[in-house]
């Protein structure tokens, strides 16, 4: 008895009694059986609008009659099929052992359990519920494909003498509804009674083991099995690659492949699929490439599973190499997946125009083609062409209708666009829709809400959210890094691993999502040990050398202050896109490498990757901290001709920025004078207030804040960098006048933070704040470092402090900058020689900087810090910089 396996309480009405009918439909039914075949007649009428059969009244043996229900069954003419049982019944022919069969499988492929049922109950009633086994076995998966979960256990129990058939039937059952853990137990059962397994057995085994946890050791066992009895045929072969593929071990999938000789398409595509599912992209077109080799032609299922392959690789070419052969192959108008695959491929390479004539060329649009292109709109942010489309779908009238997936594009596009105002609304539809419960859609509404500058309504979202997957967890972190909380980002990356081992949640693994995610918070609290731990799980898992972890790796060590081992990073992965270029690019440019950055620019023109403008305002600020004035100019002068690209407003502001470093704030003055007249010109006059700071250029100074008050009235550091000019000047009382409009239009300057990374934590530290516990013990090591520089010839350069005090007020001010306490905390918890590494969220002071060096010489100590526009590497007593910054 299967009553081994599990105790179920849910029971079914007695099959053996007819469901309600009623006596006005077909009357010429109720005279050949008053119960039974009304209540068929009933359900009949229900599912099929079709006239009664003209078989009827032509009297046929009964083998003609159940011969024709069978032919009508194997020609998959299924109505008609249950239609002439039903006349059968009227005539009072008996149906036998081999009608039921039949029956049974039509009304299973109409997925009718209405009708099912009824007919169970004719099996009961001519005598064939329990002795015949083929019935049995029959009704076991008709109840599988109604959805009926406890019929299909009632059934199986009844069966007194199960054959390989039953158990397949229950096995078979169990894995489509996901009982994964049940459908193992009962293959032990199986084997237990001596029932001796066939192929089709262990493969539905197989598949059982694949979505089990420890499923592995499992699944050996079956494929040691399969080798034993012989039963390692193409079918076996193909769920064991599938199986070892969803479980991880691409090597067995591999192996797998290249020892059977009789692969097929099949074989091929499972491992391809198995390939890209894991991420291993590169072997998937090398794999790919094989297979045609071999003179196996892809089909539809080859050309989806691939495809993505060329959207995560941004592989244009192959992808309009795919799209073609799927127009010569017909594959585009047999599958929708190819489709929507496709729609999804331009979209991953910025074409969106192209994925749109995809989407307008498929007539057969079904939800998951509209899908494809909203979300392809939303993530190339063509925020309005996705709302329109979505409005489009919902009143297409194709009976397409808005799902989970869809509000999953749909709400971050509303939270974008300028065009829709009402950015929390699209809660309220989602929730009028019946798909606020849906866990995909709350990912969606906890980014809406982090992007909306409601981390809390985030957070709360996230808590109540009982079942969390990797995507939950993801956004969370995503959330967090998008509203600068890095350490609570790095918190919630702690408590996902923590959870996954508790748990033994697998799928909880961070992946190469999780990783780009949480890179850029280990590089913005220059936290290098965790970044280097997320280095070292990346290539453990095989993920150092995607492009996307890549150059968030390139990115942390460029900002932790590790330039070699970021060019190492960099070398190491094996296809670049644009961004993986320009994040080296900004490095070189961050540490004072101009040269370097204008060899990479050269480089990158070499092997064809186009740059695009971020990759020009990294070799413009690579220019400027290296004072390569000559060289940024000519590139400027000559982005058109020489890269096919016309400068915008952040080019000139770049460029502004590099004459005014360099002392030429004259010329950068005129050059912001040139500019087209619909260009946005506050970053322009930011760089040339700047520049005036730092060269005391009081005159255009003021005529640069003057504009930038009416550009941007609420930004703080334009008034801070004034108030500096004039305080340098010793114009206390202007000083005074722009603290007192700062304070009128309510606009606080931002605290100066700095971090440093000890130990497992990140220690944050706030310009005049006390809170840190060793607080005292470091104001009391800088007073006491304070004298040794005084010594040594250190001058405190008091212009940085714009409040009108006494000279020593000034002193005790500038020991209270955040950097220097950082530093200090640095020397007083490590060990000699250690390098010290420190973060800034705004740009140096000339007094930090100043100082810095007469430490690092003091304390034997090499000093690395971040400050917002760059790196500064102190070294006995003197800077990578060489002042110029």
């Amino acid at each position: 008895m299967f009553s081994c396996l599990l105790h179920f309480h849910l029971l079914l009405p007695p099959v053996s009694q007819p469901l309600p009918f009623s006596r006005h439909k077909r009357p010429y039914l109720l005279r050949a059986t008053p119960t039974s075949s009304a209540a068929l007649a009933e359900v009949s009428d229900a599912v099929f609008d079709v006239a009664p059969s003209n078989l009827i009244s032509q009297p046929r043996s009964p083998e003609f009659w159940i011969d024709s229900l069978r032919s009508k069954v194997r020609s998959n003419l299924l109505r008609e099929a249950v239609l002439t049982y039903i006349d059968m019944i009227v005539l009072g022919i008996t149906p036998d052992n081999f009608a039921f069969p039949a029956l049974l499988k039509a009304v299973a492929d109409l997925r009718n359990a209405d009708l099912g049922k009824q007919i169970h109950a004719h099996v009961y009633k001519f005598g064939y519920g329990v002795d015949s086994v083929t019935v049995a076995n029959t009704l076991v998966n008709l109840y599988r494909k109604c959805g009926d979960f406890g019929a299909v256990y009632k059934v199986f129990d009844r069966i007194t003498e199960r054959n390989q058939v039953s158990w397949n039937s229950l096995i078979s059952s169990l894995c489509s509804f996901e009982k994964w853990e049940m459908a193992v137990e009962a293959f032990r059962c199986m084997l237990d009674e001596d029932v001796e397994p066939s192929s089709f057995t262990l493969v539905s085994v197989a598949i059982a083991c694949s979505n089990l946890r420890e499923g592995l050791l499992l699944g050996k066992q079956v494929h040691a099995f399969s080798l034993r009895k012989g039963e390692l045929n193409s079918f076996m072969v193909n769920t064991l690659v599938g199986m070892y593929g969803k479980l991880g071990k691409l090597g067995s999938s591999k192996a797998l492949l290249g020892s059977f000789e009789g692969r097929d398409l099949v074989t091929w595509n499972t491992v391809l699929s198995s390939l890209c599912q894991n991420e291993q992209f590169l072997e998937a077109l090398e794999y790919l490439r094989e297979m045609v080799l071999e003179g196996v032609e892809p089909d539809g299922f080859t050309i989806s599973s691939v495809l993505p392959v060329c959207s995560r690789l941004e592989l244009l070419r192959t992808g309009k190499e795919m799209h073609a052969y799927a127009l010569k192959n017909g594959s585009l108008d047999e599958n929708s997946f190819v489709g929507s695959a496709l729609v999804d491929m331009y979209c991953n390479c910025k074409r969106v125009v192209s994925a749109r004539r995809v989407f307008d060329g498929i007539f057969d649009r079904r939800t998951g083609l509209w899908n494809a292109m909203i979300a392809g709109y939303a993530q190339n942010e063509h925020d309005e062409e996705a709302l329109s489309l979505f409005m489009e779908m919902e009143e297409s009238g194709t009976g397409v209708s808005a799902n989970t997936t869809t509000m999953a594009s749909v709400v971050p596009a509303s939270v974008r666009s300028n065009a829709f105002s009402g950015k929390e609304a699209i809660h309220g539809f989602v929730v009028k829709r019946g798909l606020g419960e849906d866990r995909f859609v709350q990912n969606a509404l906890m980014d809406m809400y982090s992007r909306l500058g409601k981390i809390d309504i985030a957070e709360m979202i996230f808590g109540k959210l009982e079942d969390k997957d990797l995507v939950t967890w993801n956004t969370m972190i995503t959330g967090y890094v998008f509203s600068e909380c890095h350490e609570d980002a790095l918190l919630v990356l702690h408590k996902m691993q923590y959870f996954e081992r508790k748990a033994n949640r697998a799928d909880l693994k961070p992946n190469s999502i999780t990783l780009m995610t949480i890179l850029p918070s280990c590089a913005a609290l220059s936290a290098l040990a965790k970044g280097k731990e997320i280095h070292a799980y990346s290539i453990k898992n095989n993920l150092a050398t995607g492009v996307a972890v890549g150059s968030a790796l390139v990115d942390m060590y460029a900002k932790c202050g590790c330039l070699h081992n970021a060019r190492k990073v960099f070398d190491q992965i094996p296809i670049r896109n644009v961004i993986t270029w320009n994040v080296i690019i900004m490095a070189y440019g961050m540490h004072g490498n101009g040269q370097d950055a204008i060899d990479l620019l050269k480089m990158m023109m070499v092997q064809k990757v186009k740059p695009n403008e971020v990759t020009f305002i990294s070799v413009f600020a690579a220019c400027s901290h290296s004072g390569m004035v000559d060289e940024g100019l000519r590139i400027f002068y000559n982005m058109q001709n020489e890269y096919g690209f016309e400068p915008s407003s952040d080019h000139y502001a770049c460029v502004v920025d590099l004459l005014g470093r360099a002392g030429r704030v004259e010329e950068a003055y005129q050059l912001i004078n040139t500019m087209p007249l619909d260009f946005d010109k506050a970053g322009a006059w930011s760089s040339l207030l700047g520049a005036c700071r730092i060269h005391n250029n009081l005159e255009i100074g003021e005529i640069a804040a003057q504009n930038l008050v009416q550009l941007e009235p609420d930004v703080a550091s334009h008034y801070v960098l004034l108030a500096n000019i004039y305080s340098s000047a010793g114009l206390w009382e202007k000083a005074t006048e722009v603290r007192r409009k700062m304070k009128e239009k309510g606009v606080r300057k931002e605290p100066g933070c700095s971090w440093i990374e000890h130990g497992d934590e990140v220690h944050k530290f706030i310009a005049g704040d006390s809170s840190h516990p060793q607080s005292e013990k470091l104001h009391g090591y800088l007073e006491a470092l304070w004298e040794k520089m005084r010594k040594e010839g250190y001058v405190p350069d008091t212009s940085c402090v714009l409040h009108n005090v006494e000279e020593d007020e000034k002193e005790v001010l500038l020991c209270g900058h955040s950097e220097k306490l950082a530093i200090a905390f640095g020397i007083l918890n490590t060990s000699p020689g250690t390098v010290i590494r420190v973060a800034k969220n705004l740009r140096v002071c000339n007094d930090c900087h100043q100082a810095t060096k007469f430490i690092s010489k003091i304390v034997d100590r090499e000093i690395i810090l971040r400050d917002v526009r760059r790196f500064h590497h102190f070294k006995n007593g003197t800077c990578s910089c060489g002042d110029y910054w």
